[in-house]
């Protein structure tokens, strides 16, 4: 009987360590719950490679907040120049104000002539980022790209 426990007893620790890692990964999701929100302005163009800067505040409800940054590089069959004003965003899954910085995985499809607005969905890791903007300019076409927030000097 001994014997048999002892084979047994790799599987017995590998579901016990599985146990824990689920464990302590609901724990660790069940505090990234702090509101933060993003306002935001940027200018770009595009022709087949996409670009745009611009700056925003990143404001949290316990009341921390941070100047950013803000560039948007990608590629695709695009075109266009653009400018968004009051650009606001909403992040999930924060547990503090530097988890919004890095860069956010972004695909779109645009058409926009003169005023149009948009919203996009961007991820990174299990943070995400919902944007809404309105703005001018022209704009046709289809890209990827990445969408990376950095604190700003």
């Amino acid at each position: 009987m001994t014997t048999a426990i002892l084979k047994r007893k790799p599987i017995v620790m590998l579901i016990a360590a599985g146990v824990l890692g689920l464990s302590l990964a609901r724990a660790d999701a069940a505090q990234a719950n702090l509101d933060c929100k993003l306002h935001f302005s940027m200018t770009g163009w595009s022709a087949i490679y996409k670009h745009a800067e611009g700056n925003g505040i990143v404001t949290c409800e316990d009341g921390s907040s941070m100047r950013v940054f803000i560039e948007a590089k990608g590629g695709g069959l695009t075109a266009g120049k653009s400018r968004i004003d009051n650009g606001t965003g909403r992040f999930s899954d924060v547990r503090t104000i530097d988890d919004v910085l890095g860069s956010y995985a972004e695909g779109e499809a645009h058409v926009g002539v003169v005023k149009s607005g948009a919203v996009h969905l961007l991820t990174k890791g299990t943070v995400s980022l919902a944007l809404a903007g309105a703005g001018e300019g022209v704009d046709i076409g289809v890209d990827i790209g990445k969408f990376s927030l950095k604190r700003a000097r």
